[in-house]
């Protein structure tokens, strides 16, 4: 059973990471299939920050790394891209390719971004056009990207610190509370 995440029990963001962490190894244990806990977990982020902040967190979900172009089995290699996998929100971008717009330069970097305006990140890529802000951790397995967590908020600065330090948490622990059998 899944304990709920809301204001009483997750009175500022710090807890509320610490909670939903709990929340989220409930939810994988027992459970290696990487798209069940990144649906789940993607559940989680979406609703759970939704209730606990004023901030109107519009997506959150995954892009994960493209095996049909990034296999080694092509006679030319292709540059390598995201595709979108579970979320929840509107409807978004499904191909993203490294070092395109917020996703895919956390991506080729290999580091959080943490974007208070993405009207003021060159090359950002807009899904939905009433996102202000976004916050985009990659998932990092045996030194390699193998796809991002990605949240948008219609506001500006609608993530911090806290919420990177929180969100950085959560994806480690999905890397390795995944079998990533045909994503690479």
């Amino acid at each position: 059973m899944t304990p709920n995440i809301s204001a009483s029990t997750a009175s500022n963001k710090a807890e509320f990471y610490q909670d939903l962490e709990l929340q989220i190894q409930g939810v994988t244990d027992g459970q290696r299939n990487w798209v069940t806990n990144l649906a789940n977990s993607s559940a989680l982020i979406y609703h759970g920050l939704r209730a606990v902040t004023e901030k109107p967190i519009n997506w959150v979900g995954f892009y994960l790394l493209d095996p049909s172009v990034s296999s080694s089995n092509t006679a030319t290699p292709k540059k390598e891209a995201l595709i979108l996998g579970p979320f929840q929100g509107k409807v978004a971008c499904t191909n993203i390719d490294f070092g395109r717009g917020v996703c895919g330069t956390a991506a080729a970097e290999a580091r959080t971004m943490l974007v208070k305006d993405v009207h003021e990140f060159p090359g950002h890529i807009a899904c939905d056009a009433a996102s202000n802000s976004e916050i985009v951790v990659p998932l990092i397995l045996d030194g390699r990207v193998i796809g991002v967590l990605d949240l948008d908020c219609e506001v500006t600065e609608g993530f911090d610190e806290v919420d990177q330090a929180g969100l950085e948490v959560v994806a480690k622990y999905l890397v390795q509370a995944c079998d990533w059998r045909g994503v690479i």
